[in-house]
């Protein structure tokens, strides 16, 4: 599958600049911060369409020494490491990008999430957490639901952010505020968490879909 890269505006020309989130394999993952900041400043320097030479001088270091940290053959000093991020136009924290690779991840096994009471739950309706992080990462949550019985009345929501459904079986009529959208499997909607929604129609049984609701950072359970 052939993936576009998405874009942001370049500062200087007005003109779009691929913003990129994949990032190389062979991109360090310990904690060789010599390693990270070589690869940062060869990848921001290539992306200025400056040559080592180019960049040297721009700098104020000489091409060797430029040529060294980019092969992390050398550990930069604080004063050349804020002369680097002030010739590539980035704050000095974009050259350790990657270093703090102690980053936390929630693996959840089919069938093991945990069920969440309480939230319209009655019989036929089912909700299961797919994982949640400590701190900030805390505004994402990501539920699977499963509705297999066709009930007279359905549960309403309304929370702060923003939710997105994606619809995996089935199919079901949902309402948001005074609208109604038919979701079938491979249908997404994205609503505001502020407008009353809801399942208003269970067309075909069982339905299962994907809610993920993004928390506003001052959001508390």
């Amino acid at each position: 599958m052939t993936t576009r890269p998405e874009t942001e505006v370049h500062r200087d020309t007005g003109d779009p600049a691929p913003v990129e989130r994949e990032v190389p394999s062979d991109t360090p993952t310990g904690p060789d911060l010599e390693k990270v900041i070589a690869r940062q400043v060869r990848s921001l320097r290539k992306a200025s369409g400056l040559s080592v030479g180019d960049m040297a001088a721009k700098v104020g270091i000489s091409k060797a020494m430029l040529s060294k940290i980019e092969n992390s053959q050398t550990s930069c000093s604080l004063s050349t490491l804020a002369r680097l991020a002030a010739g590539l136009d980035v704050p000095v924290t974009s050259l350790f990008r990657g270093a703090d690779t102690a980053r936390d991840a929630v693996y959840v096994e089919a069938g093991r999430g945990a069920v969440i009471v309480g939230r319209g739950t009655r019989v036929g309706h089912h909700y299961e957490l797919l994982g949640a992080l400590r701190g900030q990462h805390k505004r994402l949550e990501p539920v699977l639901v499963t509705l297999t019985d066709s009930s007279e009345t359905f549960p309403l929501f309304q929370h702060a952010g923003t939710e997105l459904l994606y619809m995996l079986e089935g199919v079901m009529v949902y309402g948001h505020g005074e609208a109604e959208y038919t979701l079938r499997p491979g249908d997404s909607l994205l609503l505001d968490g502020e407008g009353l929604h809801g399942p208003n129609d269970l067309v075909r049984l069982p339905i299962r879909f994907l809610a993920v609701t993004a928390y506003p950072d001052h959001h508390e359970d």
